[in-house]
């Protein structure tokens, strides 16, 4: 459990630098220049998500179950990761609607993707994992708009057809992850 935390620690308080420390990070890339930041955030970055797999994968096999999941939960967080997925779409494709009105489509598919994840699941550590990464695009989302208000950030229309260009990128993704890479690199079969 110890090293999920570590994990969790590294990877999100490395990835909340910009919302809690801005200051800092402005200055470390002064001193290390961007490629170096870049460098150094991108093999720190690996070290917790590498933690984080691990030390979830230990946790699974000592479980510590804290509560029954209702019924239907299953069936509540394939819905609620469908939409994750379409959203993370968005995200990356330019001129969509959906970027266009929410602004970042990424951490609220976070958002999303932890939330379902907390729905369906009941031990601690996927309140820590889950819990962990809802709290951080929380924070992160609450964050990011308040920037976007201060800099008066208008985001262009975006067209009907990339729209649909991302919910189709994002339901072709989610039908794989929810098919076969869940169980491929989980090790449970979500459907």
């Amino acid at each position: 459990m110890l090293e999920l935390i570590a994990g969790l620690l590294i990877f999100l308080g490395l990835h909340s630098v910009r919302v809690f420390a801005d200051g800092w990070r402005s200055r470390q890339i002064a001193r290390l220049g961007d490629k170096g930041w870049k460098l150094s955030y991108t093999v720190l970055s690996l070290l917790g998500f590498a933690l984080i797999i691990h030390g979830y994968g230990q946790a699974r096999l000592a479980q510590v179950v804290l509560w029954q999941p209702l019924p239907g939960m299953n069936h509540l967080a394939a819905l609620l990761t469908l939409v994750a997925f379409i959203l993370l779409a968005a995200a990356y494709v330019p001129g969509n609607q959906i970027k266009a009105r929410l602004g970042h489509p990424m951490l609220l598919g976070t958002k999303t993707w932890a939330l379902a994840h907390l729905l369906a699941n009941n031990t601690l550590a996927d309140v820590l994992l889950f819990g962990g990464f809802l709290l951080w695009a929380v924070l992160c989302f609450r964050s990011s708009r308040q920037r976007d208000r201060a800099a008066g950030l208008v985001r262009p229309a975006g067209t009907r057809g990339r729209t649909l260009v991302a919910i189709e990128v994002g339901g072709v993704a989610w039908a794989l992850f929810a098919f076969w890479g869940h169980q491929a690199l989980i090790g449970i079969r979500p459907l």
